[in-house]
């Protein structure tokens, strides 16, 4: 029968599997490459976390740091594309009337991408330190440093590693909720979303041996980062609209627009930070059996 650490190296030989298929895609620059790779990283670094009581840390630590760096170089241009994406959809949306002055031409202009940006990723992809983490993990799964919770039941072990995820979430959940509107609570749903994706990967993970329960975390903790991730999409598009809007004024242009896509952006905000609390009710209903919430 599956020990708990078999259930968790499938998937994490799953995650490097990805990783190491998506490379000559991201090479060409083929569609949503970057991104899949991106997520299996994160995906492999969220379980390596999760379930720290089965690898022995001084031999996985190194590796979830090097993952976090290989998902910032693969996230740079890729986080310019989305926010991109979302101001040209706003602009899409609006009546041709109310988009004043040279609008489109100055988003173009300023979401071209980084020189270079794409010799950048290969370099990055040919360089020592990727390779060196591609053997490391190589090494990891072909000799796992397995401590000796590994060798237990996936039940009991992997239903304690979703429990902690859950509880660090619905300690983030509590501050968010309770933060006053602005910056803080801005920082805290960011926080909250973090922990999301976090329960949500543990969750996967353990799914071939938790069936139903571990399925559950998964839909409610997808269901909340996608409202999470909506909200810290506007944060972020607001501030680009910012600095759009002040390059506008600055060469004479009129900034009206910018400001009509940042009030939107600010509605949009307003609308996820009002579904949250029916989310988390939901989520909290259906929390791991013996887990305990913040009051």
């Amino acid at each position: 029968m599956p020990t708990a650490g078999d259930t968790v190296l499938a998937y994490l030989r799953e995650q490097v599997r990805a990783i190491v298929a998506l490379d000559p895609a991201v090479r060409r620059e083929l569609p949503d490459a970057v991104h899949r790779m991106r997520v299996a990283t994160r995906r492999l670094r969220g379980a390596l976390r999760s379930y720290r009581r089965l690898l022995d840390r001084t031999a996985t630590d190194p590796a979830v740091a090097e993952l976090a760096w290989l998902a910032g170089e693969l996230g740079i241009d890729r986080d310019r594309e989305v926010l991109t994406a979302r101001i040209a959809d706003g602009l899409a949306a609006l009546p041709r009337e109310l988009c004043v002055g040279p609008v489109p031409t100055r988003v173009r202009t300023w979401s071209r991408p980084r020189r270079g940006a794409a010799r950048h990723l290969t370099t990055v992809l040919d360089g020592h330190r990727y390779l060196t983490l591609l053997d490391t993990l190589d090494r990891l799964l072909a000799d796992p440093p397995l401590c000796p919770a590994a060798a237990r039941a996936p039940e009991k072990e992997l239903l304690r590693a979703l429990r902690k995820d859950f509880r660090r979430l619905s300690g983030r959940m509590r501050r968010a909720l309770d933060a006053s509107p602005g910056p803080e609570r801005d920082q805290a749903l960011h926080e909250a979303r973090k922990a999301a994706k976090r329960l949500r990967y543990g969750a996967e993970a353990a799914r071939p041996a938790l069936g139903r329960t571990a399925a559950r975390c998964v839909r409610r903790a997808t269901a909340l980062q996608e409202v999470l991730g909506d909200h810290h999409d506007s944060v972020v598009t607001r501030a680009a609209l910012r600095d759009l809007a002040d390059r506008a004024y600055a060469a004479g242009e009129n900034a009206f627009t910018y400001g009509l896509l940042y009030g939107r952006q600010e509605a949009l905000a307003t609308a996820c930070e009002e579904r949250l609390p029916r989310l988390w009710k939901k989520a909290e209903k259906q929390a791991p059996p013996g887990a305990k919430v913040s009051g």
